[in-house]
């Protein structure tokens, strides 16, 4: 009996050792990946923004067609992440709080833009809303121009980040069920007290990460929005068409100083994103004790 007892506690202590030294390489290999696909990326776009020093740097994120590419950014970004802040937060309380003939089908419309290129949306609504597109006569009747103008470019931009809140809100709320609001409605409270007192506090932290990554796919769009924009330098270019274009002209210097400023945007979102995702684990942790 001895014999077979320190056979298994040799058996167990070599399995130990192969499971430490498994879960030891599983880890180097993650880190190794991570440096090579992330970290040296950053490092080759920081090295050559800083190439000729802190004055180009400068020079190149004070030039007015960048100033121009950040305004232009920040106000598709100002307008599209609230417009699509509202329809998840509508389309989330629709499909988790009522039942409706149709209900599958909007939850199979609101992940299509993960399923089509983004070029490809570009596209449509230049098909659309091109001086040669469905609309387009009315349009040019009307004086309204949208396709190389800001409607274009923020309507791609809500086209390519739809899903994001929805997406975040649907399973939370689906999961939260509607008995506080129930309890709510029994109470004498409205539509508007329910969602204020008692909708919101529950999913706030999904809300607020739903928006963080919405506002980050719409900082680094490129595809829909180069199609709809027409390129044209200090009016319709956002910063990742502005990095584009000064790469294209082999100031690469110029383009990587501009990349970094995306970067600084990215890691702010980053940081965000990370806090709020704890917010909400920390949120669903608690509700699954209760």
């Amino acid at each position: 009996m001895s014999s077979i007892t320190l056979n298994a506690a040799a058996s167990a202590n070599a399995a130990r050792r192969g499971n430490v030294l498994g879960r030891r390489l599983l880890i180097a290999a993650a880190w190794l990946v991570f440096a090579v696909f992330l970290l040296l990326p950053l490092y080759v776009v920081l090295s050559e923004a800083l190439k000729l020093g802190f004055g180009t740097f400068f020079d190149a994120l004070l030039e007015p067609d960048a100033i121009s590419a950040l305004e232009l950014t920040l106000l598709a970004v100002g307008i599209s992440v609230p417009l699509n802040l509202v329809f998840g937060l509508a389309a989330a309380w629709c499909v988790s709080k009522y039942e409706f003939p149709g209900k599958s089908l909007l939850v199979t419309l609101i992940d299509l833009p993960f399923s089509v290129s983004p070029v490809i949306a570009g596209l449509i609504y230049v098909l659309l809303f091109g001086a040669q597109g469905l609309f387009g006569d009315w349009l040019s009747e009307h004086d309204i121009q949208i396709i190389f103008a800001l409607p274009g470019i923020v309507l791609a931009t809500i086209f390519v980040t739809l899903p994001f809140v929805a997406r975040e809100l649907i399973p939370l709320m689906q999961e939260q069920g509607t008995q506080e609001e129930e309890a709510a409605r029994l109470l004498g409270a409205n539509g508007w007290q329910m969602f204020w007192h008692v909708t919101l506090p529950n999913i706030k932290w999904g809300l607020i990460y739903g928006v963080v990554l919405c506002t980050a796919r719409a900082l680094g769009e490129f595809g829909a929005v180069s199609v709809v924009s027409g390129h044209i330098r200090g009016f319709t270019n956002t910063l990742p068409l502005h990095v584009e274009i000064l790469y294209n002209e082999y100031n690469h210097v110029a383009a990587f100083s501009v990349a970094s400023l995306l970067l600084v945007l990215a890691l702010i979102i980053l940081l965000l994103k990370q806090w709020s995702e704890a917010r909400l684990s920390r949120l669903k942790s608690d509700a699954a004790e209760e």
